[in-house]
């Protein structure tokens, strides 16, 4: 396989992953496109690169950078924005989780909160169904929560050195 041919086979799994990690298909080729470059792109780099229209690369990099997935950077004397995608793995996977984490994990955590504060009679059989089931998902996604801040706290190699000491 030539190196062409694996840029494009990377962009395209990369793609497909995108959609596995909450990110769309297109955002995904994006961000692929920037990791594997050396240099920043500009839009026009980007729209050729991967045949899409304008007002797709202009919202998907609006995008990338809102999830801290690119940075945009300009060079003295020029008009044109240049985007750059953070290179190091661990970094991605953590602002990704962060953002997925502000997305959904925090939302839910707030409503199975106040869902476990509601009050009624443990004799009834629905409220106390009810109330169980709420109140240990509330527990479960406390301790997913805990465990998520602790690795987007934690450098890789301490994180990576107590999930092997777990499975040991």
């Amino acid at each position: 396989m030539q190196l062409a041919e694996a840029k494009l086979k990377f962009i395209e799994t990369w793609g497909k992953l995108g959609s596995e990690w909450g990110i769309n298909r297109t955002m995904a080729q994006v961000h692929a496109l920037l990791l594997i470059t050396p240099d920043a792109l500009t839009t026009e780099e980007v729209m050729e690169q991967l045949k899409i229209s304008r007002g797709n690369a202009n919202m998907t990099l609006r995008d990338l950078i809102n999830w801290g997935l690119i940075e945009k950077q300009h060079r003295a004397g020029e008009r044109k924005e240049y985007f750059y995608a953070q290179k190091d793995t661990w970094e991605i996977a953590r602002r990704v989780a962060e953002e997925r984490k502000k997305r959904e994990l925090d939302p839910v955590l707030k409503v199975l909160g106040e869902l476990s504060a509601i009050e009624g009679d443990m004799k009834d059989p629905a409220f106390k169904t009810f109330k169980t089931s709420v109140t240990d998902m509330h527990k479960l996604t406390k301790n997913i929560n805990r465990t998520l801040d602790t690795m987007l706290k934690a450098e890789e190699n301490w994180f990576w050195g107590s999930i092997f000491k777990i499975f040991k």
